[in-house]
Order: C-alpha cells, then sequence, then structure tokens
C-alpha cells in the first residue's frame, strides 16, 4: 500500500473517530436532558434529596455530641437542644412543607375522619400563596409551625440578621392568613440546625422542632414503607415528622389510611400545644 493511500485511510478513520464521539456526546446530552425533567405532580420540590440506597427501617439515629450544644428541658434531646419529644406518653404527627393545594386537603381529611389533631410546618410563601389553607388548618384545630420563607436549607449559616427577616417574614404571611395566629413553634428546613438559628427562633417566642421518626416520605419510598417506618420506630412521646407538600405526597396519604387507625390503637395523638400567649 503506497503512503499516499495509507495518508488516505488514516485521515477517513479519523474523521469517522469525530463523527462518531460527537453522536455519542449528543446522546448522553440527550438522555441527560430527559432524567431532568421533574416528574412529580406539584412545581415545588422543597424536599427533593438524592435518596438513599438502603430504605430498610432503622431507629433513628441520635444526635452527635457536637450538636447537643444546650442544656434540655423537657423533650429537647435533639441537635443543639431541639424539641424531638412530646414530654409524655402522647405522640406528635408533624406535616412540613405546606400548604399544598393538592395534598393538604387530604392529610386535613383524614386528620377529620380519625379526629386527630396534628402539627402542620408551613413554608411562608405557601401561606401567601394559600390563606384558605392555612385558615383550614387552625380552624380545625391544628398547630401552626414557621418552616422558613422557602425552604432554606442553608438559613442557619447565613447572618442573624438575615435569619431573623426570614423568620419574621413567615410568620407575617402566616398572620396574614389567620391574624394573631399563634406560632409557637419553628422547623429548620432538612434538620440543618445551628446556634444562631436556635437562638433567633427562640428570640422570637418559636420552641425549635426537631423529630424523632422520619420515614423520609419525602424520598417517595411508597406508603408500605412509611407505614412500615413509622410503626417500627414510634413510642411514647415521639414526634414523627411527614410531609403534606413539596412533592408528590400521594404516598403519604395513602400510608396514613392505615397508620392513622394503626397509631390510635396503641397511642394518644396530639397536636403540640401552643401555651396561651
Amino acid at each position: 500500500m503506497s503512503s499516499r493511500t495509507m495518508r488516505g485511510v488514516g485521515i477517513v478513520t479519523l474523521v469517522l473517530a469525530a463523527l462518531l464521539g460527537s453522536a455519542y456526546a449528543i446522546g448522553r446530552s440527550l438522555v441527560a436532558d430527559m432524567e431532568a425533567q421533574p416528574t412529580g405532580v406539584n412545581s415545588t420540590h422543597y424536599a427533593d434529596q438524592p435518596p438513599d440506597t438502603d430504605l430498610s427501617p432503622t431507629p433513628s439515629a441520635s444526635p452527635s455530641p457536637s450538636l447537643r450544644g444546650r442544656e434540655s428541658g423537657t423533650g429537647a434531646d435533639g441537635p443543639y437542644g431541639t424539641m424531638v419529644s412530646t414530654g409524655s406518653s402522647r405522640i406528635a404527627l408533624t406535616f412540613d412543607d405546606g400548604p399544598d393545594p393538592q395534598f393538604t386537603p387530604q392529610v386535613l381529611a383524614l386528620l377529620r375522619q380519625y379526629r386527630v389533631k396534628a402539627t402542620f410546618c408551613v413554608v411562608g410563601e405557601n401561606a401567601g400563596s394559600y390563606p384558605d389553607l392555612v385558615q383550614a388548618i387552625v380552624s380545625e384545630g391544628h398547630t401552626l409551625c414557621n418552616h422558613s420563607w422557602n425552604h432554606d436549607v442553608g438559613l442557619g449559616g447565613r447572618s442573624p440578621e438575615t435569619i431573623r427577616d426570614d423568620l419574621l417574614r413567615t410568620n407575617e404571611a402566616i398572620r396574614a392568613a389567620v391574624p394573631n395566629a399563634r406560632i409557637a413553634y419553628y422547623r429548620q428546613p432538612g434538620g440543618e440546625w445551628t446556634s444562631p438559628v436556635v437562638s433567633i427562633a427562640e428570640d422570637l417566642g418559636m420552641t425549635p422542632l426537631h423529630w424523632a421518626v422520619d420515614p423520609v416520605d419525602w424520598q417517595m419510598p411508597g406508603a408500605a414503607y412509611i407505614v412500615r417506618t413509622v410503626l417500627a420506630e414510634t413510642a411514647p412521646g415521639s414526634i414523627v415528622l411527614m410531609h403534606d407538600a413539596g412533592g408528590d405526597r400521594a404516598g403519604t396519604v395513602e400510608a396514613l389510611q392505615y397508620l392513622l387507625p394503626e397509631l390510635l390503637s396503641r397511642f394518644q395523638l396530639e397536636a403540640l400545644p401552643t401555651g396561651t400567649t
């Protein structure tokens, strides 16, 4: 084979390799775009996080000693002394990230059916968008909890002024719907507590509220897993974390249909008390 022929073959080979590489890159880009498309029914996904590979229920881990920064009062054994227990034999169901026009009414209907009072940790911008649902939560005897303005997981690491403004703005949105509403609790998104956010919440008259049982319903593991985890881990005094917004909560609603009568057969359920001031 002549040197000219060999050069020609080499050029053709290089061109083919370049074309194949470009096609592969385009294909990968298209796949990534398709995977990135949201699959939930709602546009707001506050609680979306990478799913754990192991969804087997395990007892809730105790926070590390470095997170237990204050003397604990009754039920205040969580990170930085946050509240993880009702302080009695009763258990408290809590619902985060709402209100949501699709799932909050379904949760409220089930609670009404079984005559259970719960605690709703509401996001400020959602309270502003759906004031009627905030009104429904209060009118049916449930407790309100501040859950930040827009579910800022990193809020605890921001300046004290930013933290205070966020919490006040959320309270104002809640009270725009329900004037003089008692907002006795604050829950940090993601449980990412810091000393400043705990202190500021307390300065504003709110108890920092953590949890003892987390069935990771925000990962949408299915109703059976949610039921299994809650029943396995709930004990007298437990505060149970669930969600009525932030994504597709159909699994949570389905789980509640079994959980509510089963929990009532084992425990007394309560809305966390709001006090008198």
